[in-house]
């Protein structure tokens, strides 16, 4: 056989050798990857119902009054992306009262309660929110005066605004619990004993807890 005969036998052999091993080798498989699923975030929407309870203070009322402050709550939230836009209307009760007394004489003045109708702005954090509020306050003044075995008193409502903000945190899929601090503005008072009017407004201060269940 001659050189360049066996060479093109053996270039021959070799190809299909490696043809059929080729052949033999499995074929490499390929895997899906499971489509993405963005996570759930917590949805502040919806309308809620709550109650709350704290302490307040005013200390241009009278002679520094301070006390128990608990009521309810009813209030609407809107969530976009991550901020939430509110309104938030409250009732209180308050066992805030201030004494003074003089020769012959007594004064009590106390802030047997007050409302507030507000806005609130908050930003998400998933299950916490973090928000400011501000709105309306409608404030309950009562002031009485005893000289020897007579009293006489008056009361009234007045106007005024509320600032505040506070934290709250969903910690089930319905409950939600807060803390909030408001700053209370009475507006102006008028009030008359044994024919003189007084007048004058004062701040009241409010820190309280509060839980909600949402709708």
């Amino acid at each position: 056989m001659r050189l360049n005969t066996a060479i093109a036998a053996l270039l021959v052999l070799g190809a299909t050798g490696t043809v059929a091993s080729a052949a033999d080798m499995p074929r490499p498989s390929y895997s899906k990857a499971p489509a993405y699923v963005a996570p759930a975030y917590y949805d502040w929407t919806g309308f809620y119902i709550g109650a709350n309870a704290g302490y307040g203070w005013a200390p241009n009322f009278a002679t520094d009054a301070k006390g128990f402050v608990g009521g309810g709550q009813l209030g609407y939230n809107w969530q976009a992306g991550s901020l939430v836009f509110g309104l938030e209307g409250d009732i209180q009760y308050t066992s805030l009262k201030s004494d003074a007394t003089g020769p012959g004489f007594s004064v009590s003045g106390k802030i047997p309660a007050f409302a507030t109708a507000r806005g609130r702005l908050g930003y998400a954090f998933d299950r916490v929110m973090v928000y400011g509020t501000g709105g309306w306050a409608y404030t309950k003044t009562d002031l009485s005066l005893t000289v020897g075995g007579a009293t006489v008193s008056d009361n009234k409502w007045s106007s005024g605004y509320a600032l505040g903000g506070g934290v709250e945190w969903a910690v089930w899929d319905r409950w939600s619990v807060k803390a909030e601090y408001l700053y209370i503005h009475s507006g102006d008072v008028n009030l008359t004993l044994a024919g003189v009017t007084t007048g004058g407004s004062y701040n009241l201060n409010v820190a309280r807890a509060g839980l909600n269940y949402r709708f």
